[in-house]
């Protein structure tokens, strides 16, 4: 098995754990994260992130699978079930991640996913009527972004990252 492929089963098997240290270990220092919510986040956002996430997502569960790596490059496939905190309904949330590495750690890091699907799912019937147009899609990741930015805020990141 290629290391690279290894270190993205090792982040995956982390996130099943709700291991945000595990995660964000498999990072490099520099890492950047990008998905169809939360784009073009700094390391420093992408470690805050994954902490907000797996410490909020108390009924998380998911599942990896077609872990493919090569020296410079990955990619998988996730599937998430939780439920969204600000509505409480049910999201399964279909993932395709590609990874970029650098010495050893993975250096960039995108997720794509159906974001109308996600409304529909997360927000019920303004998800369904509004989930697939643009304003609505820049509303949604302001929202989130200013609660990632709150979140880190309200916890400093340990010394050291």
């Amino acid at each position: 098995m290629n290391p690279n492929q290894a270190l993205i089963e090792q982040f995956y098997r982390s996130f099943q754990k709700r291991d945000a240290e595990g995660m964000i270990a498999c990072y490099h220092r520099d890492v950047t994260f990008t998905d169809s919510v939360f784009v073009g986040l700094d390391a420093a956002e992408v470690r805050g992130m994954w902490r907000m996430l797996c410490e909020r997502g108390k009924d998380l569960t998911l599942e990896f699978s077609a872990v493919h790596a090569d020296d410079s490059k990955g990619s998988a496939h996730w599937e998430a079930h939780y439920s969204f905190s600000a509505t409480g309904r049910h999201v399964h949330n279909v993932i395709d991640a590609s990874f970029e590495f650098r010495d050893g750690k993975i250096y960039r890091h995108t997720d794509r996913f159906d974001l109308w699907r996600w409304t529909r799912m997360a927000l019920g019937p303004s998800g369904l009527v509004l989930g697939w147009t643009p304003f609505f899609q820049g509303a949604l990741r302001k929202k989130a972004r200013k609660g990632l930015v709150d979140y880190i805020a309200e916890h400093p990141e340990p010394a050291g990252g």
